[in-house]
């Protein structure tokens, strides 16, 4: 698929390097990234592991944001979205994005997704819905901290950066349920 492009809109950016032993860009995500939260027999909403490279020598912090732009809505569904993690940081263990966000660095914050939970929550497209994209994306920031209240939402964070962004590193795992739709 490759209709609703969230970056379409969003200004050029150089790439970076990101990679990850939890998911192989373009390739179906592992039980341990699914949601047993939302219903998916084995998902255990696990934060991917990932690590990144290249990014601009003035970058300042990242931010992590996971995205289904495939979700039946109309605003796509952000699965998770961590903001302020120190430039001197470049991986995070899988796992780190759990209900207390053990694995992330200080001082690093969890947003609430859009299930309304500050931490990862696995994919789980609706049964029959057909094959969805999770955007994994690092963001190489000009500022140490963004300035999103804890509370904000990934939109919010996403706004806020827009214009802060020295380049931007993904990954795409997906998912497809299936069902009769």
């Amino acid at each position: 698929m490759t209709s609703n492009d969230p970056f379409a809109r969003l200004p050029e950016v150089p790439s970076f390097t990101v990679t990850s032993a939890s998911v192989r860009d373009g390739q179906a995500l592992r039980p341990a990234q699914l949601s047993g939260l939302f219903g998916v027999p084995g998902g255990r909403d696990a934060s991917p592991q990932l690590s990144w490279s290249g990014a601009p020598e003035h970058t300042r912090s990242y931010a992590v944001t996971v995205y289904d732009p495939d979700a039946p809505t109309m605003s796509g569904f952000w699965h998770w979205a961590v903001a302020n993690i120190p430039a001197t940081v470049t991986s995070l263990p899988e796992g780190a994005g759990d209900d207390t966000g053990s694995g992330l660095p200080d001082p690093a914050v969890q947003l609430p997704n859009d299930a309304r939970a500050a931490r990862f929550i696995g994919g789980a497209p609706p049964a029959g819905h057909g094959p969805h994209r999770y955007l994994i994306t690092v963001h190489a920031l000009d500022v140490d901290d963004i300035g999103v209240p804890a509370d904000s939402t990934p939109a919010s964070l996403g706004f806020t950066m827009a214009s802060h962004i020295l380049a931007r590193a993904t990954l795409t795992g997906t998912a497809e349920t299936p069902g009769d739709r």
